[in-house]
């Protein structure tokens, strides 16, 4: 048996198999009840994954690592609210945000949103040494996937100054078949104050904005299409007016064009985050698979 005293935090790998209670026992000076409460709040990982089951079946190669019942706590409220944590580290966190929530505040909620929910967690892991989520892009509210916070004012800095090398990748199921499958949109955006909806025009007007979008069609089902989205330029909703204006309307978009039942969400997903580390350097891919209701729309 391996007697190697597991700490908090510390990484340890099975040399055999036996239920996961039973290894911890053997690896913590702690009571059994102590190592229970451990399993009950989630503080026990296997291969990354929070394991809460007394006789979950190790085997050997499996990685146990089992963190604080305060870092726990927070990872549980954070699954509660629907937000998985995709990547993090000291100068950066990406999440994956849920359809119908705001990434921040508005006028109308100035609460509930992503931000407040991700810093809450960052509180809640660490009260002693308390971290901070700073906004680096938005979602729209009805738009799932990868959202990018920087931890520090002087790394939010370096995210903006490279933000244009910043590829961000989305899919939507949209109604119909784009012409051509793949393409570049180039079009002026303006906000209607009124409607609060955007519109599109093929020329500037006062205050518009010029929006490149480039799509590729990905799969086609029945009367729906699986379309890859890499934003040239970030407006806002700019990809659900341009593909509207393709004659493709996204799936549950009710304020650009169709009121169809299939989808009880916006289908549009933000898939990937391409970036280089403003610290390190590296070159980071990130990804979120693709929603159960989209896959749904076109399986």
């Amino acid at each position: 048996m391996n007697t190697s005293r597991l700490a908090i935090n510390s990484r340890l790998t099975v040399t055999h198999g036996e239920p996961l209670l039973a290894y911890l026992l053997s690896v913590l000076e702690l009571r059994r009840a102590a190592v229970k409460n451990l399993l009950k709040f989630g503080a026990v990982r296997v291969n990354g994954a929070t394991v809460r089951q007394f006789d979950h079946l190790l085997v050997p190669g499996d990685e146990v690592t089992v963190v604080d019942l305060h870092a726990a706590a927070a990872i549980g409220k954070l699954e509660r609210a629907r937000i998985r944590p995709v990547y993090e580290d000291g100068a950066l966190i990406v999440v994956e945000k849920p359809s119908g929530l705001l990434t921040v505040a508005t006028e109308r909620e100035n609460a509930d949103t992503l931000f407040a929910r991700l810093n809450a967690y960052l509180r809640c892991r660490n009260s002693a040494r308390p971290e901070r989520a700073l906004v680096m892009h938005r979602l729209d509210q009805e738009t799932s996937g990868l959202v990018l916070f920087a931890k520090s004012e002087s790394v939010k800095r370096l995210l903006q100054d490279a933000w244009p090398t910043v590829e961000k990748i989305y899919c939507a199921v949209v109604r119909g078949q784009p012409s051509p499958e793949q393409g570049t949109v180039n079009s002026y955006l303006n906000d209607d104050p009124v409607s609060l909806k955007v519109f599109t025009s093929g020329h500037p007007l006062e205050q518009s904005r010029l929006a490149t979008t480039h799509y590729r069609v990905l799969k086609i089902q029945g009367g729906f299409s699986l379309v890859e989205v890499r934003l040239g330029t970030g407006r806002k909703h700019q990809i659900r007016v341009q593909l509207a204006g393709l004659g493709c309307p996204v799936v549950g978009d009710r304020r650009y064009g169709t009121r169809s039942q299939e989808c009880d969400r916006l289908a549009l997903h933000a898939r990937g985050l391409r970036l280089v580390h403003p610290l390190t350097d590296e070159r980071l891919n990130l990804t979120s698979p693709l929603p159960k209701a989209l896959r749904m729309l076109i399986s």
